[in-house]
């Protein structure tokens, strides 16, 4: 499909930590953003928030976005679709309070673009790499991974199946059936679709939050574990994982509308961390933030448990990745400034 450089585009979930920053970001980048909530209660914030764009930003409330015709109206005038909302929560009991709506969320928004989307040129999809996550054997996965083993295991173990091993599955099942149903009518549909990959989301925050406790899963660990010291000293040494900056997540999102090449998965990934990685420069800005375990830790000799391949994200969509120590000072200030440091 031909780039886009203006336009309108939906976004759904449109008041969660990742998508706040997908709104400004599209905004800045001369889009007009429609964005939906599941009430009308989320809606005062992202008002207040982008009311210095005018009506180049609206929201409305889409309660259930399991229902493709909730879209109807919202999909009929806009050029792209970014779609955010699935749930991301480490609490379900059955796998379905995660895999239905991940799953059906996604399918009703292909499905309303589709029927009442004639000038829809792109649709996104954030995925996650817990869609990627497979057996790892030293070589860093990439887009053509996918993670069959959370599905083997939530299907023979039901509610008894770990809780992260259900969330991974949820979004493998979301994407692989949104490529599916692409793939099945891709020569019919007058816009091609993009998923985009990222692991752990660190870095500032937009959207309304009022207490630490309230933060999602990601930035949640992130606080609770750098800022709060609640590991133990081999948690900082030896846990960890793979991390991308909310805002680089974000402009993935603007330069998949405006590269044309910008088709398929891509993971965002900016590398593979310790929870050492994070504390070492936290410390070193703010001495009230606990110091790790540094005299334990050599970041030349660390081992990961995964690495992904982002290549594809940097040549195709040109995308720059924020430091380490960039997400931190940002992160930290803005902690700052809320008053909880």
């Amino acid at each position: 499909m031909p780039s886009l450089n203006s336009g309108k585009v939906l976004v759904t979930g449109a008041n969660g930590y990742i998508a706040v920053w997908i709104v400004k970001t599209m905004l800045e980048a001369g889009f007009s953003v429609r964005g939906t909530v599941r009430s009308a209660s989320k809606a005062d914030h992202l008002r207040n928030l982008f009311k210095s764009f005018g009506d180049k930003f609206e929201v409305v409330v889409v309660p259930d976005i399991t229902n493709a015709e909730s879209f109807t109206e919202y999909v009929k005038d806009v050029d792209a679709i970014a779609h955010t909302a699935s749930p991301f929560h480490m609490n379900a009991i059955e796998p379905d309070e995660l895999i239905i709506p991940a799953v059906e969320g996604t399918l009703s928004v292909l499905k309303a673009a589709e029927a009442h989307g004639p000038s829809v040129k792109r649709v996104i999809v954030l995925s996650s790499t817990a869609a990627v996550l497979g057996p790892y054997s030293g070589t860093p996965l990439d887009e053509s991974h996918w993670n069959q083993d959370s599905i083997d295991e939530v299907k023979a173990k039901g509610r008894d199946a770990a809780n992260h091993m259900k969330y991974r599955a949820s979004k493998t099942l979301a994407e692989r059936a949104a490529w599916e149903w692409y793939e099945e009518r891709k020569s019919k549909l007058g816009w091609d679709l993009v998923a985009l990959n990222p692991p752990f989301v660190f870095g500032p925050f937009l959207h309304e939050v009022a207490s630490p406790e309230q933060l999602n899963t990601s930035a949640h660990d992130w606080y609770f574990n750098i800022v709060k010291g609640k590991l133990s000293p081999d948690g900082y040494v030896n846990g960890g994982a793979c991390w991308v900056d909310v805002r680089d997540i974000a402009t993935a999102h603007a330069l998949a509308l405006k590269t044309e090449a910008a088709a398929g998965r891509f993971i965002v990934a900016a590398g593979a961390f310790k929870w050492q990685d994070f504390a070492t420069p936290a410390h070193a800005i703010d001495a009230k933030v606990p110091e790790g375990n540094p005299s334990a830790y050599d970041p030349s000799t660390v081992q990961h448990g995964v690495v992904y391949n982002s290549t594809k994200s940097k040549s195709v969509l040109g995308l720059k990745y924020h430091t380490v120590e960039e997400t931190t000072k940002d992160t930290l200030q803005d902690f700052e400034i809320r008053g909880w440091l």
